[in-house]
């Protein structure tokens, strides 16, 4: 209860609206209050984000998952040169709650892994979108982005699937 009311006046002394008529900067929106989505990505429904830069794509876990998961305690990652698929398991993420695949939202080979998560896994709970990154791939059908979610349309998917539970 104590920190339900911290993380109120918190928000409140930052202007943090978890209402539904918040006003947010366009940089990014706040799903579940705290959980950060961006623009400039695209989103799987299984919570991870792709950002695809000319020839690469780098994906991740959202910050919605990685606040669902808990602590990051472990990482496994593939190795350069895999080739993954759209939908399809490349690693896991294994937190002190639970073990959960990650899956690729688009399909590639592996150009370069975070080898960083190795050594400090937290950075998924910490930096997701930047630090927290987890594979770099060649995207072998770029058109597979165009499956994915726009920021909007993943943060209401994160609502309504919260709301569902």
């Amino acid at each position: 209860m104590a920190l339900r009311m911290w993380a109120s006046s918190t928000a409140h002394a930052l202007r943090i609206s978890c209402g539904p008529k918040a006003h947010l900067s366009p940089a990014f929106s706040l799903s579940r209050c705290f959980s950060t989505v961006l623009d400039g990505l695209k989103y799987a429904s299984s919570h991870e984000w792709v950002k695809h830069e000319g020839p690469v794509a780098t994906i991740g876990i959202t910050d919605h998952a990685q606040d669902h998961l808990g602590e990051v305690v472990f990482v496994d990652l593939p190795e350069a040169g895999t080739s993954v698929t759209q939908g399809g398991s490349f690693g896991a993420v294994e937190s002190v709650k639970a073990t959960s695949d990650v899956n690729s939202p688009i399909s590639g080979e592996v150009v370069d892994v975070n080898s960083k998560l190795s050594e400090t896994p937290g950075l998924i709970n910490s930096s997701p979108y930047e630090d927290g990154w987890i594979i770099k791939i060649k995207p072998s059908s770029p058109s597979e982005l165009g499956s994915l979610m726009a920021p909007k349309e993943y943060t209401k998917f994160c609502e309504e699937e919260d709301a569902g539970h």
